[in-house]
């Protein structure tokens, strides 16, 4: 990881090193996030006896803060392009604490329901710590920028349900919340203590025309409701799975649940290796240039999880996973680096909260699917049905390139910086 955090931000140590804290609260935070995150059905259990009502809990706790991102990250968005990114950091990472803090003390369904919907709502760290990284490193790093800080999403996500664990081993549930919540709060104070303000680094050439524009309108403008579109497909993909994951492993392949969880944890593994140098790969190549090269990637997706779902070698089936992870990591990194240059400084904030939520609903979305589509199909089919979502980005990427051929003069303003 140091290797890869000293190539990531640009050569100035100022920034450099604004980049490196930032990776570290992310880290943290999320890391503090996901504490809790597997456990929340656990919790329930102990407090629901219906089995009807901890069926919709068991659902409501992850998809509430969820909806409330979706819902709210375009406005905290546009408060950041007026007021600063570093406030609105400030702010989620408090939100985060506040809200964790009070789910420890929490001991009714409903009332855990509605923090988790208010967590969502107020908190929202990444869109404006990405925001701000793009105030601070050089416009031709924006790629490599986002990969570093999804990869400090995936690798607290992972530490942070593994100490989530242990805590819960030894303790009780409501010393994870307390613990996340000092966490969130600690990270808060870093954040106001240890990095500068953001000073925006230059505007890239697409700032040209995004800035012409009213916020509101900046994310309706091609390519970038194009790559939100692709983006949301991408992310339904890979949540098609999410909730009947470990039970397609145990049923197809007779396996422990521990097998599902290196299967998991490889995907994520994966990405973590990959989206890095994905990042450097592409950096300074225009979106009609990167795009064919994400259809690539999105057509091996298409064929790897088309062998996972006809594969019964469960050593197949977890190669398949790291290699699945490597290619995602050549996807929602680069494509909203691609969003942020097109934007336009002014708009970071809002155009990058609307890319949050559009991540949220794919995800929301995607889960919902998958649940549908196994109703329907049957378990043993829904890697078919990622397939097929992977094959439709495919076509979503010819159909932009052919409108960005008939209209040249509509794609010139969209290059990177070179």
């Amino acid at each position: 990881m140091s290797t890869e955090a000293s190539s990531a931000p640009p050569a100035d140590r100022g920034s450099e090193r604004a980049i490196r804290l930032l990776f570290v609260i992310q880290l943290v935070s999320m890391g503090a996030m996901e504490m809790s995150g597997p456990f929340w059905p656990v919790h329930l259990r102990a407090l629901v006896g219906s089995e009807g009502l901890f069926a919709f809990a068991a659902i409501a706790v992850y998809v509430g803060p969820m909806l409330g991102i979706m819902l709210t990250s375009a406005f905290w968005g546009r408060i950041g392009d007026r007021r600063g990114h570093k406030p609105m950091m400030i702010r989620a990472l408090m939100g985060l604490a506040l809200t964790q803090l009070a789910l420890a003390f929490c001991t009714d369904v409903w009332a855990i329901l509605a923090l988790r919907f208010m967590q969502g709502a107020c908190a929202g760290f990444i869109a404006p710590a990405q925001a701000y990284g793009v105030a601070v490193v050089s416009p031709l790093r924006r790629a490599r920028l986002f990969a570093f800080l999804q990869v400090s999403t995936n690798v607290g996500s992972l530490g942070g349900a593994m100490a989530g664990g242990l805590i819960l081993d030894t303790a009780s549930f409501f010393w994870i919340n307390t613990t996340a919540a000092l966490l969130c709060a600690s990270c808060a104070l870093a954040t106001w203590v240890l990095l500068p303000a953001a000073t925006h680094s230059g505007p890239a050439p697409a700032a040209k025309s995004a800035t012409t524009e009213p916020g509101r309108q900046a994310w309706r403008r091609a390519p970038i409701v194009g790559l939100l579109f692709i983006i949301g497909l991408l992310l339904m993909s890979r949540m098609l799975t999410q909730t009947t994951f470990s039970l397609y492993v145990r049923s197809v392949f007779g396996v422990d649940n521990w097998v599902a969880g290196l299967c998991y944890g490889l995907l994520a593994l994966g990405f973590v290796v990959s989206a890095p140098r994905w990042a450097r790969h592409f950096e300074g190549k225009s979106w009609p240039e990167v795009l064919p090269q994400v259809a690539v990637v999105a057509a091996a997706c298409a064929v790897l999880t088309a062998l996972a779902g006809f594969t019964h070698l469960v050593a197949v089936f977890v190669a398949i996973h790291f290699a699945w992870g490597l290619l995602l990591g050549a996807t929602t990194p680069v494509l909203t680096a691609l969003i942020s240059t097109a934007a336009g400084p002014r708009h970071q904030g809002h155009v990058l909260g609307v890319a949050q939520s559009t991540g949220q609903f794919a995800s929301i979305t995607g889960i919902a699917l998958g649940m549908g589509f196994t109703q329907v199909a049957g378990l043993e089919h829904i890697y078919a049905f990622v397939a097929l979502f992977y094959a439709m980005v495919v076509v979503v990427v010819a159909v932009m390139r052919r409108r960005s051929r008939s209209a040249p003069a509509a794609t010139a303003p969209e290059q990177l910086p070179s």
